[in-house]
């Protein structure tokens, strides 16, 4: 298991060919309470990069990016019914998507926890 964070503030918890993504604790933060998120269709395929869900708060509404090419392999319909779960526990029960990676060499470009932690402080 690896954790991999985006300069959009998008993490990715890697287990073999399969990533969890969701939004980080800097992004929940940034956006206030979500009250709604659209999540991508099942078996569609993004590249990285590509646009695969929005998430809506009470003060903005933000992209969420496809953090590495693959297909989507299920959505969190919890998440669907209650979006706060991305405020109160975005790196567990507020996961938005799972993803079958399809490059996994596009990883290595992305920041570690230390990292990202240096970049979202900036």
């Amino acid at each position: 298991m690896t954790i991999k964070y985006t300069p959009d503030h998008e993490w990715l918890n890697i287990e073999g060919d399969t990533a969890t993504v969701g939004i980080t604790h800097h992004a929940q933060d940034a956006l206030g309470d979500v009250v709604f998120v659209e999540l991508p269709e099942v078996g569609k395929t993004f590249a990285a990069k590509d646009i695969a869900g929005v998430v809506e708060s009470v003060k903005a509404a933000a992209d969420v990016y496809m953090p590495a090419s693959g297909e989507v392999t299920e959505v969190n319909e919890a998440l669907r019914a209650d979006p706060s779960l991305a405020n109160s526990d975005p790196l567990g029960a507020g996961w938005f998507f799972k993803v079958n990676l399809s490059n996994p060499g596009e990883l290595d470009a992305l920041m570690d926890e230390t990292s990202y932690s240096a970049f979202s402080a900036s």
